[in-house]
């Protein structure tokens, strides 16, 4: 009888704490946004946009003084931050943890694989404990000493954000220009050093696309302008050390808004290269790096459906085009003679293999290749038999990387895969020997051998084979109750690469299985895989997700209640369309600067990266776009139904996804669902699209990530 008291006693207390924790719960009330309707009317349809009333203006979010709206709409973002803090508060500890267990694992005075360019040798290394990186450089002689040549530490103190861009050493070595963005909006300053007495030139360029290209003359720069509005690099002018911006000479404007411009020099140093680049079509033109007041010259005029890109090489430009090449090609043609007429065919095209890059050297032509979905590296001799280096791993990247120097029979490529670090390799391509130069160092004990990983493929429901990469630590045990995070992109043909990553281990020691969908959009599989995943054939991308997802819980690998979905950006589209669709079939989405409003963004040519993006999305203007971007759009789409537990990210400078895109998308879920699920946001109220600038304080934000599936799954440490 008293045991019987007891357990009654006990479970009493156990109710009672259980009513406390219910009413803790209950407390904790999430900020419900004030609904403001906007009638947004196309083609005779009219949506009601009850948050419109979040978007500012660049004007407004600058000014010292926020007006009613400003300040209504930073009420909302602190609010929601304020309600994050308070859901995840008891994951705090935790979150801690794993941050200092994630940088734990890099090396703190760590240094890069030193690049050979002109005489010099450059690297960055960190000190113990910094955030930034010392830019350096050696004279390639005996005994040589380091020269600080941009300190990344001193220069950022007192920064909330400080962005370094592109660091650009004049061809006699004396002068650099750098770039650097304190708002993260990708808008740089560009300041110009004197390497020899480490003094600053009186010279600044402001609203540069961060980075200048130098003429042969040592005095000489190009460089971009962006659109302050739409952020678009649309001028191209031409900059005379000891000038003032205001005088510099404008080259090139690219007046066509579909378009976006940029300057470079050729790998041979000896001409000067202007690139229009939209989605579909490209257009270069050239000038002697010897004369830069000369006349610019096109290679060949744009045309719709015509991409090309040039290098030089003796007498001749490599193209590498699409021109009758789905797969694209490589030709050349005379410097004198350059228009597609007179192009002549160096590698054809092929049906199963995509040429996605090359590099020119005295004795060797290498092509980065994909084939059968993984990246490849070919060795074509100018005299000899042409060969693939050979890789093992299941799943991998391979690509040339900073090869520099002309004149040399070394190749420098990098190689990493889903259980292999980042690795540098030096290859003769003579006699086929390479050297290890560096691998990542993951500190805390690593070890390949501890980890799987696996590539199979997915049919789905079109018949399609959507290949899958996958990792996971061995011994762990797989079934319904396994927690597995997959992991997609999809759109502008950017392939996703199964690459190692370190802070990712605190996902597969806690268990969890990491899987990558190589989903349509991407072009893991040659460029129809994109074609094959926009526009009008966009939905394939959120499909290939879905399907994926159900192939790994029906063959046993996880189960609905233990599978987590994660996308950024473009792949946050990805997140807020599979939610719409299949709401039911995820536990958990991460959903990072989601550009999920693509309607209402897409019709407003004021946005950045609106009018170069139509040959992706396609122009609402049309009506057929229009419906069909409608039928997807995650915004749109959002309905009275249960959704998944949710974690939504954005930057309050955010130039690619704008903040109230994510924004919106949460209040009109938590408006509409009926779940009680978790329903977050983290607005970094001082960054952009990327993330925090310092190389540890990004990685708080992944610990965020993992905190909020370890909650979902239990996993307190």
């Amino acid at each position: 009888m008293k045991l019987l008291r007891l357990l009654f006693v006990s479970a009493l207390i156990i109710a009672c704490q259980s009513e406390k924790k219910e009413d803790k719960k209950e407390v904790i009330n999430p900020p419900i946004a004030k609904k403001i309707p906007k009638e947004l009317t196309s083609h005779g349809d009219t949506r009601i946009d009850d948050y419109f009333w979040m978007r500012l203006s660049d004007e407004q979010k600058n000014a010292d003084n926020p007006d009613d709206q400003t300040q209504d709409v930073l009420n909302y973002l602190n609010a929601e931050n304020d309600y994050l803090n308070e859901v995840m508060q008891h994951t705090e500890v935790f979150q801690d943890r794993l941050f200092n267990e994630i940088v734990g694992r890099i090396k703190k005075d760590d240094q890069s694989v030193p690049v050979t360019d002109n005489g010099y040798s450059y690297y960055t290394r960190y000190e113990e404990g910094s955030e930034y990186a010392l830019y350096c450089r050696k004279k390639i002689t005996e005994n040589a000493e380091e020269e600080i040549i941009l300190n990344g530490p001193k220069l950022a103190k007192g920064y909330s954000y400080y962005g370094i861009g592109s660091q650009d050493v004049s061809p006699n070595n004396k002068l650099m220009a750098y770039g650097i963005d304190t708002i993260s909006r990708r808008q740089y300053t560009i300041f110009f050093k004197n390497l020899e007495t480490g003094e600053l030139l009186n010279d600044k360029l402001s609203n540069t696309g961060g980075s200048a290209t130098w003429a042969n003359d040592n005095k000489t720069v190009f460089y971009t302008t962006k659109d302050p509005q739409t952020l678009r690099q649309n001028k191209i002018y031409k900059h005379v050390l000891g000038t003032d911006q205001a005088s510099d000479v404008l080259v090139y404007e690219e007046k066509d808004d579909t378009y976006r411009c940029g300057v470079f020099k050729t790998k041979s140093r000896d001409y000067l290269m202007i690139g229009s680049f939209q989605t579909l079509s490209t257009e270069y033109r050239f000038l002697k790096a010897d004369n830069p007041d000369g006349n610019w010259q096109v290679i060949q005029p744009r045309e719709s459906d015509l991409i090309y890109y040039a290098d030089h090489f003796g007498d001749d430009f490599y193209i590498r085009t699409n021109r009758d090449a789905t797969n694209f090609k490589l030709v050349k043609t005379p410097i004198k003679k350059p228009s597609k007429e007179n192009w002549t065919d160096i590698i054809g095209h092929r049906e199963d293999v995509l040429l996605e890059n090359f590099d020119l050297f005295k004795d060797h032509l290498v092509t980065a290749e994909r084939l059968n979905g993984l990246r490849t590296i070919r060795v074509l001799p100018w005299e000899g038999k042409d060969y693939y280096i050979e890789f093992k791993d299941p799943a991998y990247t391979a690509y040339p990387t900073s090869n520099l120097d002309f004149d040399t029979n070394i190749l420098r490529y990098t190689y990493s895969s889903l259980t292999t670090p980042n690795s540098t390799f030096e290859y003769n391509m003579d006699t086929k020997e390479q050297a290890l130069l560096k691998q990542e160092n993951v500190l805390g004990g690593f070890s390949s051998d501890d980890y799987t990983s696996e590539r199979f493929e997915v049919t789905a429901t079109d018949g399609t084979k959507i290949p899958v990469s996958m990792v996971y630590k061995k011994g762990i045990s797989i079934g319904s109750e396994t927690p597995l995070l997959l992991y997609a992109y999809g759109s502008y043909g950017n392939s996703t690469e199964p690459t190692f990553r370190s802070d990712r281990l605190s996902l597969l020691d806690r268990g969890f299985i990491y899987a990558i969908a190589h989903v349509r959009g991407g072009q893991e599989m040659g460029r129809q895989w994109y074609e094959n995943g926009k526009l009008l054939k966009k939905k394939n991308t959120f499909t290939d997700f879905i399907d994926v997802g159900k192939y790994l819980v029906d063959k046993g690998y996880t189960s609905s209640e233990h599978l987590y979905a994660m996308g950024g950006s473009a792949g946050g589209l990805l997140m807020g369309a599979i939610v719409n669709m299949e709401p039911s079939l995820w536990n958990g989405i991460i959903a990072a600067v989601p550009f999920v409003d693509i309607v209402t963004t897409m019709l407003d040519e004021s946005i950045p990266l609106t009018t170069f993006e139509f040959d992706e999305w396609g122009n609402p203007k049309d009506k057929t776009y229009y419906d069909y971007m409608l039928s997807y759009s995650p915004y749109d789409n959002v309905e009275a139904k249960a959704y998944p537990n949710m974690l939504i990210t954005t930057g309050y400078w955010d130039s690619q996804v704008q903040y109230w895109e994510p924004a919106k998308w949460l209040a009109k879920l938590r408006d509409m669902k009926t779940d009680n699920n978790i329903l977050i946001m983290d607005c970094n109220m001082e960054t952009g699209h990327g993330g925090a600038s310092g190389r540890f304080e990004r990685h708080k934000r992944t610990a965020l990530y993992y905190a909020f599936l370890f909650n979902l799954e239990g996993i307190e440490d």
